[in-house]
This record gives structure tokens, sequence and C-alpha cells, in this order.
């Protein structure tokens, strides 16, 4: 997910909080056992905006392979379709990444599934100072990386690298580093290492933090050799993965973001055939078209 919508995430989360009070007396309701899905057809939550566009071609493709009817439940925030999810109003969700699923269920107490991976909207690496080279040339201290081009680029020893301020997103981004062979961090961390779990650091590569609205701004700084920005904000400087990455998280990413059902229901046929409609190229291709080349599929 984007750090604009991890933002919106955090208010909701907060907002629902303070009105929790107000729920009590649904609590009983809400822990009341779900019935599987039993019918032809099958209600499956997305966010409104284009990933509501990739869902309808999904859709489409269930029809068409499975003869599954698919009715698409919209939703404008990130909490309430768990919360839908596991009350039995849909029957599968497609939004979001593990590593905020696993955090929902914890606090929640939901009863949910991972069914399939859908799309990485992957956080990538610029330059406006790197630049290609040859795959075989000789080069000093420093890493050669290949971006989604399979172009080769080389970060030179000491090179300043910035990256977001925010916890998921810097973790995220030294995991990036670390994947490229450029630093390694203390893996008991996690997914939420920060820069003082930085274990290992061999070409003495300067990181720094920024504000995320600002590392798009910071490529033109002349201190800056790369930036990691996330998808966002890299959208808004008319950047793409695919086009300008440097060097980019791929489908092997833990933030890829995934399909999900009850656990009652993951074994179910509907929830599969959807799954199997979701995982096909028409699918990916509208992805492709909407994200502007930002969306990896994770299949």
């Amino acid at each position: 997910m984007s750090i604009k919508k991890l933002a919106l995430i955090t208010t909701l989360v907060s907002a629902f909080f303070l009105t929790g009070c107000d729920n009590k007396q649904s609590k009983t309701e809400e822990n009341k056992p779900v019935e599987p899905v039993k019918t032809n057809t099958i209600k499956v939550g997305v966010i409104s905006g284009p990933e509501q566009e990739v869902a309808e071609v999904a859709k489409q493709q269930a029809k068409d392979l499975y003869n599954l009817d698919v009715e698409l439940v919209i939703f404008n925030d990130y909490v309430t379709p768990n919360q839908a999810l596991n009350d039995g109003l849909i029957d599968v969700n497609a939004f979001q990444h593990k590593p905020y699923l696993d955090e929902q269920m914890k606090e929640r107490g939901y009863k949910l599934a991972v069914v399939g991976n859908s799309f990485v909207y992957p956080i990538a690496s610029y330059s406006h100072k790197l630049k290609p080279i040859d795959k075989s040339a000789e080069t000093g201290a420093g890493v050669k990386v290949t971006s989604p081009r399979d172009e080769t680029f080389f970060i030179p020893a000491s090179s300043t690298i910035a990256i977001p301020n925010d916890p998921t997103n810097l973790g995220r981004a030294l995991l990036l580093l670390q994947h490229e062979g450029m630093i390694t961090v203390d893996k008991s961390k996690g997914l939420l290492p920060t820069v003082l779990d930085i274990t290992s650091n061999p070409y003495n590569y300067k990181i720094v933090e920024l504000e995320a609205p600002m590392l798009p701004r910071s490529l033109d700084d002349a201190q800056v050799d790369l930036a990691i920005i996330n998808n966002a904000f890299a959208g808004q400087a008319n950047l793409t993965p695919s086009k300008d990455g440097i060097f980019v998280e791929d489908k092997e990413s833990p933030y890829v973001n995934i399909i999900v059902s009850r656990e009652v229901d993951k074994d179910n046929d509907n929830v599969k055939n959807f799954v199997k409609a979701y995982q096909t190229d028409a699918v990916a291709q509208k992805a492709n078209q909407v994200f502007n080349g930002g969306a990896i599929r994770g299949w």
C-alpha cells in the first residue's frame, strides 16, 4: 500500500478506537459463527479508485471462466473491509498486504486467511545522477544492481541514499537495500528495522531519513545520489518503477497485496475460482494500465 494509504489507515484506526465504546453491545453478534459461502455468487470487497477498476476485470474473468457471479462491494477506508469480511457481510477482500492483515488479526481477533496474492505496488530507488553502465564494466568499491529494464547501474561506495522516515516505509527501504546486497540489518527486527539495526554497511553508504513527500525533490539535491520512494509519491513526480526505477521490490516482497477470505472459507470453490480469475493476464494488464506500470504481479 502507498504512504498516502497508510496515513489514511492510521487516521481511521484512531477514529475506530475513539468510537469503540459504542460497539460493545454488538460484540456478541460480531463473534457469532459465520456460515460458509454456499451459493455461486461471491461478494468481494475492494477500495474505490484504480483497485476497483482492476477488480471489475477480475469480476468479468470470474464470470467468463467459472460462471461465478461477483458482486463488488466498494469501501473508502482500510479498516472496514476486514471487519465486514469477519462479520460475513462480504466473502473476500483484496486491498492489503500481509503485515497489515497480521496487525489487524492480532488487534481485533479476526479469523481470516490469505488465499492468494494480487500485486506488489513497489517501493523503488530513483536517481538523477546514476546512469546505466555496461554489465561487464570494471568498477571500484560499491554495488552493481539491475533495473526492471535489465540495465546495470553502479552504486559507488559512500553514496548518499535518502529513504522515508515513517516506520513502515523506512523498514521497507532498508530491507530493499539489504536485498540488493548493500547493507545487512538485524533479522530479529522483522519488517520494521531502523538505521540503528544495520549490522553491516561494507561500502559506507550514507543513509539519510527524510519526510516521504520530500524524497522526489531530494533527487535534485547535489548531496543525494539515490532516493527510495514509495509508489504514491513517485507517481506524483511522474516516476514509475518499471520505467524509471534503479532497483525495485519484486514479487517476493512481503508487502505483496493479498486476497483474503474467512478461515472457514479458505478452501471454498468460489473463493478458489475468484483467486484464479484475479490471477489472470487480463487483470495484470489492467493493473499495469491503471497504475502506469507500477503494479507487479505477485503470483
